[in-house]
């Protein structure tokens, strides 16, 4: 019989005393086109992935034997977490998480592809991000408001300004680096991590080939060099060499969209990338440790709220990962992915047990009454089920923005 994940249950696992080490989900994963169809892993600088060789632990302990293999990881650890951030933030009017939103909207010319709006449950360092160091709420400076003069002094073992305000920092962690070296540098490492991997892969070396086509073919003659462009504004550009061109260089046609040529060339600078790769299996594994979370405290001294806080932050996470990953999700372009077959597993004190994670309506029940316990011991959500706090950027960071694109105004 499947153990159920209560409140009761994660309160007495996360307590001080408690000698349950977590809970762990293993999911088998296929693309939609199929097993063994093609699966599109990460590509980072030069047109690589990220591989690795693993012991394979055995589906059938007493007939499979464990075994190293080559795998290419499809979506890292940092990755995963932000997937699991976005989720909840997509899901904020149930879930009730609290917000920061650094607003843009005075910054009329921004190009069309830029946000002009930045959440914090977007911002790539959590509570120790730059945009939030280089933000003003209400006309001040943030870091000197309360709540940024809070934030910004929390610690894991004086907690209680990211439970109320950043609680997603204590369960995928943060680094406080962007203060200098005369002020708080505080790390707190990750409690949730997840990881997909994908499983023998078929070959690490193919790559995306094909030709651009034109139904002009226009050319401009010997090396297609004889073209005049802004490269940073390819709009303005003509045949020849033109002074007239406001910031004009050397280009080719083929650079600014013309002519009929194989796209991205094998370079020295510029290899052809990294293409879709069959697998034999793939897998995500997701874990939250108990032993991590119970660095997490109010520094109050009280026990019994250390441990509700610690509940709220599992429930917290157990809902996102079925918000991010309980149904069909795409990684990326050739990234798509569905969950075949899950098991839930409550590593305990007293042995693993098979555990009964339900779905997202589960998941935010069990959020929702973790909140509540939290209150009635008189700790505050501050920003919990508030309308997001509204952050527009310093002069600084005003003015970088309109440094990076001079279009920007406002």
């Amino acid at each position: 019989m499947s153990r159920e994940i209560t409140l009761e249950a994660l309160l007495k696992g996360c307590a001080d005393d408690s000698f349950d080490d977590g809970i762990r989900i293993d999911t088998e994963l296929e693309p939609l086109a199929g097993a063994g169809a093609p699966v599109k892993p990460a590509v980072y600088e030069g047109g690589k992935y990220q591989t690795d060789r693993r012991w394979q632990a055995p589906r059938d302990p007493e007939s499979t034997p464990t075994e190293l293999t080559s795998v290419i990881v499809i979506d890292n650890v940092p990755s995963q977490a932000n997937r699991l951030e976005d989720a909840l933030r997509q899901h904020r009017e149930t879930t009730g998480i609290p917000e920061f939103v650094l607003d843009l909207s005075k910054l009329t010319g921004l190009p069309a592809h830029l946000p002009k709006q930045l959440s914090s449950l977007q911002f790539p360092h959590r509570n120790a991000d730059a945009y939030l160091r280089d933000a003003r709420l209400d006309g001040q400076d943030f870091l000197k408001t309360p709540c940024g003069k809070a934030l910004f002094a929390a610690t894991p073992k004086a907690c209680g300004a990211l439970v109320e305000w950043f609680p997603q920092s204590l369960l995928y962690g943060f680094w406080q680096s962007h203060l200098g070296k005369k002020r708080a540098n505080t790390k707190h490492a990750r409690a949730w991590v997840s990881e997909i991997i994908g499983w023998q892969p078929a070959s690490v070396e193919t790559k995306n080939m094909g030709l651009k086509g034109d139904p002009l073919n226009l050319t401009t003659g010997k090396d297609d060099m004889d073209v005049t462009s802004n490269k940073d504004d390819r709009a303005k550009w003509d045949i020849g060499e033109r002074k007239d061109v406001e910031g004009g260089q050397t280009d080719k046609l083929s650079e600014i969209g013309h002519g009929q040529v194989p796209f991205m060339r094998e370079q020295e600078n510029r290899p052809l990338p990294a293409a879709a790769v069959s697998f034999a299996r793939v897998t995500q594994c997701a874990t939250v440790s108990f032993a991590q979370l119970r660095r997490v405290s109010l520094g109050a001294g009280a026990a019994s709220a250390d441990a509700a806080v610690r509940a709220l932050l599992v429930a917290l996470g157990l809902h996102a990962h079925q918000l991010a990953f309980s149904r069909g999700f795409a990684l990326r372009s050739g990234g798509e992915l569905r969950p075949k077959e899950r098991a839930v597993t409550w590593l305990g004190d007293g042995g693993d047990a098979p555990c009964d994670l339900g779905d997202a309506e589960a998941t935010l029940a069990l959020l929702q009454e973790a909140k509540t316990h939290v209150q009635s011991l008189q700790v505050s959500l501050g920003g919990w089920d508030q309308a997001p706090k509204i952050l527009t950027p310093k002069d600084n960071l005003d003015k970088a923005i309109k440094s990076t694109w001079p279009g920007a105004g406002g």
